[in-house]
């Protein structure tokens, strides 16, 4: 608990110091402390410090997962382009429902908003095991596609033990 008090009390300080620019004001430094304080202490009151609520302990995972991620969006996007563009226009929309494998609710909405910024897919409803995905084109909607996704999504925040490496990355 007192360790993700701490990275938290770290992480707005670094946020507050770089939104705010006042390094030189004795006055407004205080202050920043103080709310830092404050929020720490309400955090605690309402017991909302845990592993859950700290994902940002995995910043490592998690800025690789980001960097997958973003390599499978320009994929998605220039496939997407080649066929709307193309004048035999593929597009063929398609509900899929694919099984979601993170365990947190956290992991479930990282891997539903990974699906939703992936261009040709949208999430549309989220249940306890089940994603319902809105796909543009046929090749989209295949649920064995999702998979990389869902693992790494929960790895990227701890949930999975095994390596990147171990799933072929």
């Amino acid at each position: 608990m007192l360790r993700f008090g701490l990275v938290l009390a770290i992480v707005m300080v670094i946020y507050w110091f770089s939104l705010s620019g006042y390094f030189d004001h004795p006055l407004l430094l205080v202050l920043g402390a103080i709310s830092v304080l404050l929020v720490l202490g309400l955090c605690q009151r309402m017991k909302i410090l845990d592993e859950e609520t700290a994902p940002y302990l995995n910043l490592p995972k998690t800025l690789t997962y980001f960097v997958w991620l973003f390599k499978e969006i320009v994929k998605a996007n220039v496939h997407v382009m080649r066929a709307v563009l193309s004048p035999g226009l593929e597009v063929s929309p398609k509900m899929v429902k694919i099984k979601s494998s993170p365990a947190t609710e956290i992991g479930k909405t990282m891997f539903a908003n990974s699906i939703t910024l992936t261009p040709g897919t949208v999430s549309v409803e989220m249940s306890e095991k089940e994603i319902l995905v809105h796909a543009l084109l046929t090749e989209m909607s295949d649920p064995e596609g999702f998979e990389e996704m869902a693992d790494r999504s929960a790895w990227a925040i701890g949930e999975l033990a095994e390596n990147r490496q171990a799933k072929g990355s």
